[in-house]
C-alpha cells in the first residue's frame, strides 16, 4: 500500500505516524507541502520522501490523501486531476462534498470523503466515511485502513450524513472540553486549586467514557446506576434538567449540522 499526502498539517502527521506504527514502510509514504519548514520537519520526523508540488510522482501511489485547508482544495484538485488514473482519493478536508471534489477533478469518481476528529492526534479518533457511487470495495477497504490508523472508522451510505458526523464527532471534542471547563470552574468555586480540579474532571471523563465503551449498555442505564433517589447525583441532574442542559446540547449539535450544510454550499460554489 503506497500512500501520498497532499498537505502536511497535524492530521496528516497523525495519519502518517499511525500508518507507520501499523506497519506501513516509510518508503511507501510520500508527503507534499509547499512550506519548506513543514516539509523538512515531516521528512525528519517520519523518514519519508517529500515534495513541494503536485506532479506526476503521484501516479505511482495507491491512495492520495487530501489534507489541505478547504479554501485551497479546488486549486489542489485542479493540479492533481491530470495525474489520476486508478488511485483512491481520500479527502479529510472539512466541508467539501465529494461531488464538488469530483467536479474539480474533471469528473474523477474514486473518491472517499471523511470527517476525522482531533483525538486522532493521539490515536483515539473516530472518523465518518462516505464514498461516491461506483467506488470499488478495494478502494473503500484502503480508505478504512488509512483512517483506522488513528482510531475507529464508521461508514455511511449517504454522504449527506457527514454533516451530522461533523456535528457529533467532528465538533464533539469541543463539547467535551466545554463540559470539563465547567466542572473545573465548579471545583474552583468549591475551594479546589487548578491542578486538583483538572485532575478530577479529566480523570472522571476518561473513566466514564471507558466504562461506557466497555459496558455496551446504554448511557441512560449507566447514568441511572450512579443516581440514587434523593442523593447528590440526583440533585445535580435535577439542576441540569431545570436549566435545560440536555436540550441545549442537542440544539447545539443541530446548529452545528446546519452550519456544516451551509459551509458545504459555500465551499462548493466555486
Amino acid at each position: 500500500m503506497k500512500i501520498a499526502f497532499i498537505g502536511g498539517g497535524n492530521m496528516a502527521a497523525a495519519l502518517i505516524g499511525g500508518l507507520i506504527k501499523r506497519g506501513t514502510a516509510p518508503a511507501d509514504i510520500y508527503a507534499i507541502d509547499i512550506n519548506d519548514e513543514a516539509r523538512e520537519r515531516t521528512a525528519q520526523q517520519f523518514g519519508i520522501a517529500t515534495g513541494a508540488a503536485v506532479d506526476a510522482t503521484l501516479a505511482g501511489y495507491d491512495a492520495i490523501v487530501l489534507a489541505v485547508k478547504p479554501q485551497v482544495l479546488k486549486g489542489v484538485a485542479e493540479a492533481l486531476a491530470p495525474h489520476l488514473s486508478k488511485q483512491t482519493v481520500i479527502s479529510i478536508a472539512a466541508g467539501i462534498r465529494a461531488t464538488d471534489l469530483s467536479r474539480w477533478l474533471n469528473g474523477y469518481t474514486q473518491i472517499v470523503r471523511t470527517m476525522p476528529n482531533t483525538p486522532a492526534l493521539i490515536g483515539m479518533g473516530v472518523t465518518g466515511l462516505a464514498a461516491l457511487p461506483g467506488v470499488t470495495d478495494a478502494a473503500k477497504s484502503l480508505a478504512s485502513q488509512v483512517l483506522e490508523a488513528v482510531g475507529t472508522a464508521v461508514w455511511f451510505d449517504d454522504e449527506a450524513k457527514l454533516d451530522a458526523v461533523t456535528a457529533i464527532s467532528g465538533s464533539g471534542p469541543a463539547y467535551v472540553f466545554y463540559f470539563i471547563e465547567a466542572m473545573q470552574e465548579a471545583a474552583r468555586q468549591l475551594g479546589m486549586d487548578e491542578a486538583q480540579g483538572r485532575a478530577l474532571a479529566v480523570a472522571t471523563f476518561t473513566g466514564a467514557a471507558q466504562l461506557a465503551a466497555q459496558s455496551g449498555e446504554p448511557a441512560s442505564v449507566l447514568r441511572e446506576r450512579v443516581t440514587s433517589k434523593g442523593g447528590t447525583t440526583a440533585a445535580a441532574l435535577a439542576a441540569f434538567d431545570a436549566q435545560g442542559v440536555k436540550d441545549a446540547i442537542v440544539r447545539g449539535a443541530l446548529a452545528a449540522e446546519a452550519r456544516a450544510k451551509e459551509m458545504g454550499d459555500e465551499l462548493g460554489a466555486a
